[in-house]
């Protein structure tokens, strides 16, 4: 029985590994939006995958072979051991989102403790903890300086997980 699956691909690979799928006739789900990229000398606006390193795919689990051997997938996601089943209604709202691409923002999945790094704003280059999460999209960042914590209000989009602790030192 054919079911949507998330697939998580290696970094920079879901487009290559979305031509893969529907070059081997599985149906395959790439939500794509546009983002600003800045550069030193420049700035453009380009169609990024919504969420970093996953796309979707319609498949009869028995044959997840087909897509396991694509390259740049790393696995299908599952949970406890068992495949993580997408439903076909969450599919059907990313799809509709995507109709109004302007109203889309995707938000950091961050928690407490984490190690971050601010990537945007008037607090670009700091790194801290996060503490806690107020609202929506808003954080405290804790700040190690001098030997004391200083907290500030941050959007959620403007930091970044530190993959690293030891890029936090």
């Amino acid at each position: 029985m054919e079911k949507w699956y998330a697939i998580y691909t290696r970094p920079k690979h879901e487009n290559k590994v979305y031509d893969q799928l529907v070059e081997k006739d599985i149906e395959a789900f790439l939500p794509l939006v546009p983002r600003i990229r800045i550069w030193k000398d420049r700035k453009k606006k380009l169609m990024m995958p919504m969420f970093t390193s996953y796309l979707f795919a319609y498949f009869d689990y028995k044959n997840r072979f087909d897509v396991l051997h694509c390259k740049g997938v790393v696995k299908i996601v599952n949970f406890r051991g068992k495949p993580a089943v997408v439903p076909e209604w969450q599919i059907s709202s990313l799809k509709r989102m995507l109709e109004f691409p302007d109203q889309i923002v995707v938000e950091n999945y961050v928690r407490p403790g984490e190690i971050v790094r601010v990537i945007a704003g008037p607090f670009f280059g700091m790194q801290g903890m996060v503490k806690e999460i107020r609202g929506t999209n808003r954080l405290v960042v804790s700040i190690d300086g001098i030997m004391q914590a200083v907290s500030v209000g941050i959007d959620t989009a403007q930091v970044e997980r530190v993959k690293n602790v030891q890029d936090s030192i």
